[in-house]
């Protein structure tokens, strides 16, 4: 019988990632939404969010006390009531330098990079996912994005990717705790 030791090395990876994450940090339209607007002639109406990613907020946080940060290139008022919805204290919007609020996010909170998990999928999230200890994009990430990610997810943007990383960290957390 031939022994597949790659997937064994890939979860001892994974697994030694996210041993020090203590903070994840997404992004908005992409991760959290299935990159979809809709507008009207006074601007942004809504975006769709999955139930299911704000489950995985929740449970970081009350399993694991780990927070979760948006940072968005959006100024959104939907990202704002969201946030609220989620319990989520600490967030940025209008980003144009996400490496700028990394510095930012680590000294307030004290953290270093390894402490830090990054979800995004886009060109504007390509900086601050090379700079954090653990990084994840939805399956319909752009592919330079999937290129540097720890992690593909399964699900789309919008519909669980942020609810799979989520339950990772969870899993491989509570597993190393054993």
């Amino acid at each position: 019988m031939v022994i597949d030791n790659s997937l064994a090395q890939k979860n001892q990876h994974l697994a030694d990632k996210i041993k020090n994450i203590k903070l994840v940090i997404t992004d908005v339209d992409g991760v959290l939404t299935d990159t979809g607007i809709y507008y009207s002639p006074e601007g942004e109406i809504i975006k769709r969010f999955s139930i299911r990613d704000g489950m995985g907020v929740e449970r970081l946080r009350d399993l694991l006390g780990i927070e979760t940060i948006i940072i968005t290139g959006e100024n959104s008022g939907t990202v704002k009531s969201r946030a609220a919805k989620l319990k989520i204290n600490e967030f940025y919007l209008g980003v144009k330098n996400k490496v700028e609020i990394l510095e930012l996010v680590k000294g307030k909170n004290h953290l270093s990079e390894e402490n830090i998990a990054y979800i995004g999928d886009d060109s504007n999230d390509y900086e601050i996912m090379r700079k954090c200890g653990f990084t994840a994009t939805p399956s319909d990430g752009m592919s330079f994005i999937k290129e540097i990610a720890d992690y593909v997810c399964e699900a789309k943007g919008g519909y669980g990717a942020f609810r799979e990383v989520a339950e990772l960290i969870i899993s491989l957390k509570l597993k190393n705790e054993k």
